[in-house]
Formats: C-alpha cells, sequence, structure tokens
C-alpha cells in the first residue's frame, strides 16, 4: 500500500476555504468507489497555513486512475474551481506503508 500525501502551502488565511473544498469532494470521491481522503491543517509545522490531503492506494497505477476519474469528474470540477487562488505552492509526496 502507498499513501500519497498533497503538500499545500496556501495564501495567508485562506487554508479553511481549501479545507472546505475538499470536505465538500469527500462524498464524490466515495461515490467513485475510492477510499475517502484524510485532511489535515498545520499545529506546528514548516510553514504556516498548510493544507494536506491524504490518499491511500495500492499501487501507482491506482493512483494515476483515480487521479484521472477525479480530475474529469464535472462535480469535482465544479467544486474545486478557483483553488488555485488559495495556493501558492504545493508539492506531492509517495510514500510505502512498511508495516
Amino acid at each position: 500500500m502507498l499513501i500519497v500525501r498533497e503538500v499545500m502551502y496556501c495564501k495567508p488565511g485562506k487554508v479553511r476555504d481549501l479545507v472546505n473544498k475538499f470536505k465538500a469532494m469527500q462524498p464524490i470521491v466515495q461515490k467513485l468507489g475510492f477510499k475517502p481522503m484524510r485532511i489535515s491543517t498545520d499545529v506546528v509545522a514548516e510553514q504556516f497555513w498548510m493544507c494536506i490531503l491524504e490518499s491511500e492506494i495500492e499501487s501507482i497505477d491506482d493512483f494515476s486512475e483515480m487521479e484521472k476519474q477525479l480530475m474529469n469528474n464535472d462535480e469535482i470540477k465544479k467544486g474545486l474551481a478557483g483553488y488555485h487562488d488559495l495556493v501558492e505552492r504545493g508539492r506531492r509526496e509517495i510514500y510505502r506503508v512498511e508495516t
């Protein structure tokens, strides 16, 4: 199993808006048959206004398929509209679960 972490550094004061967008996506993600994503925000971290979206997947191929389905879904597109205005930068981390 793999863990995919999408780490986003939001503009000041915009993390809650991004969290709300991701929360609204959860029912759609589950309706498409994917595991719910974990949404986290910083308490103590590298910098302020961080939002982390974490997914569990079986393989990189599964991640590619999930990403393809989500990005082609009209409800997801509508829900994420304008999210680039909330984020300054981000990165993706992928980890193999060893236990």
